[in-house]
């Protein structure tokens, strides 16, 4: 699949990861449908011009994320949406047991499973549902969806049995989505970073980043938005590349 001329919806738009791939894909002469609840999607839509709109959904509300996916529809003309990259989620960080003996809270771990897992569901389900859609390009191709799991999902840490569980599930569905939607000629694929330099590490204390850093083979440093962003160039580009997930982390295996 070709990026330029496209249309992309990306959630998580609002920085980190999400922004990085909005960015990439524009300078490719791309199009671009930002989803977030921050208003922060509105001033780097104004930034990436006429390329780019931006659009407020929660990615576990249907009805919403339903206008989100008309939206990129629309932006995309008689091309439709070409593609959709689920970089919006949660970090939790919870002991079952705490140093008081009480248990882990019930609804914490809901909401995070609700968000990371069940809002990745949904965006995957209404986004190939109009791209199944779309005129079929080379190979029979109608677009491609990137999901965003983590290495948590293979090697969580202690406290992160809510964020493991959520993001396991993303790994899980990649390949039967990915073998469901081949009918349709949609790609499925998910990218599993490690520790990257964005927004949800600013809560973590700076001795705590420099060790996760430490802990990298090589390079020994976090993650750049950028590099999470050309492997989503990558995946876009090469068609070879479905039901597949990516570790994107340096080396790195949690203990």
């Amino acid at each position: 699949m070709h990026i330029e001329s496209r249309t992309f919806l990306i959630t998580g738009a609002a920085s980190g990861l999400g922004a990085a791939c909005a960015e990439r894909l524009v300078e490719g002469g791309g199009r671009v449908v930002l989803c977030d609840l921050s208003d922060a999607i509105d001033p780097l839509a104004e930034r990436l011009g006429d390329a780019a709109i931006a659009v407020r959904a929660d990615i576990t509300s249907g009805e919403q994320m339903q206008s989100a996916v008309e939206a990129a529809v629309t932006h995309g003309g008689e091309q439709g949406l070409a593609g959709v990259i689920h970089c919006a989620g949660v970090v939790s960080v919870a002991k079952l047991v705490d140093r008081h003996g009480q248990p882990a809270d019930l609804e914490s771990y809901a909401r995070t499973v609700q968000i990371n897992l069940v809002g990745t569901f949904n965006v995957m389900r209404l986004a190939a549902a109009a791209m199944a859609n779309n005129a079929a390009g080379e190979d029979g191709e109608r677009g491609v969806i990137i999901n965003t799991a983590s290495v948590a999902a293979f090697d969580g840490q202690v406290g992160q049995c809510a964020y493991s569980a959520s993001k396991a599930g993303v790994v899980g569905m990649s390949l039967p989505a990915a073998r469901e939607l081949s009918r349709h000629g949609i790609r499925v694929m998910a990218i599993a970073p490690g520790v990257f330099e964005t927004p949800m590490m600013g809560d973590i204390p700076d001795d705590a980043v420099s060790a996760l850093a430490q802990a990298v083979p090589f390079p020994k440093r976090l993650g750049k938005p950028l590099e999470f962003a050309r492997l989503a160039e990558q995946i876009i580009v090469n068609p070879m590349l479905n039901g597949e997930v990516i570790r994107l982390d340096g080396g790195i295996r949690m203990q």
